[in-house]
């Protein structure tokens, strides 16, 4: 009996090598689609195929995109290209793939249930949206304070937070092009600044900007490029590091229009 076979045997199950494949696959959609690095993509990959005994492999990742390729001459051959378009960050998802690959590893799901619980993963529900207004406040206020604002600062960055947060998941829900929804937000951000600092709740107007916009700062987009190129996936890494400084320049640029608008007014 090969090595596959033991492994398969092991398991209690008869299942074909596409099947691991497709496990395998489903897989490096989730990480990949929930912000994860290229290189924990792929060793996820390899890890599941050869758990089950499918030793013959081959994963390409992009940043939005796997191409996968299993089989040989004594295996089932299989093929897939899928394309995965870069969207917001689950860390909570790529720590529950993180973990079920390693019992994977350890034997200890049939495919069936793995494929189960992959479900289940991708199934997780988002943050309530009150929570994720709440923590966008608190973010924008701490922030504030941080950069060298004062009480009534931090508590105009706090408002401002509020609002921004609750403009994009509302209003801004719509699928909409990335560089005018964060005109759009940096916009929003230095208009509600300057008018709350106007009535006098702010003393510090950078203060109440700087704090505001850090909801909208893709940072963690910008530590996954750069872990990706340190990983000498240059083309991946350099997408994403591209995607973060266009949505910085984009709030910058709303930022800055407003304010030069509003000047004039006030």
């Amino acid at each position: 009996m090969d090595d596959r076979a033991r492994k398969v045997a092991r398991r209690g199950e008869n299942v074909s090598d596409q099947a691991v494949s497709e496990l395998a696959l489903k897989a490096g959609h989730i990480l990949l689609e929930s912000g994860a690095e290229l290189f924990r993509v792929e060793d996820t990959i390899r890890r599941i195929h050869a758990a089950y005994g499918v030793e013959s492999d081959n994963a390409f990742v992009l940043s939005n995109g796997i191409f996968l390729t299993s089989g040989s001459s004594r295996e089932d051959l299989f093929a897939r290209v899928e394309h995965i378009p870069i969207a917001s960050s689950h860390l909570d998802r790529v720590a529950a793939v993180n973990q079920l690959s390693r019992e994977i590893s350890e034997g200890r799901h049939t495919v069936a249930e793995a494929d189960a619980l992959l479900d289940g993963i991708s199934r997780s529900p988002e943050k309530k949206n009150f929570l994720r207004i709440l923590a966008s406040g608190a973010g924008s206020g701490a922030f504030c304070f941080l950069f060298g604002g004062t009480a009534p600062d931090a508590l105009a960055a706090f408002l401002t937070g509020l609002l921004l947060y609750a403009v994009i998941l509302y209003p801004l829900r719509r699928p909409v092009s990335k560089i005018v929804s964060n005109l759009l937000c940096g916009g929003i951000v230095a208009g509600c600044a300057v008018l709350l600092t106007s009535l006098g709740l702010g003393e510090n107007l950078d203060a109440v900007v700087g704090g505001s916009i850090v909801p909208l700062v893709p940072g963690l987009a910008f530590t996954t490029g750069i872990r990706d190129i340190g990983n000498q996936d240059y083309i991946s890494g350099s997408v994403r590091m591209l995607d973060a400084l266009l949505t910085i320049f984009s709030v910058a640029l709303g930022v800055g229009l407003t304010m030069a608008g509003l000047q004039r007014f006030l």
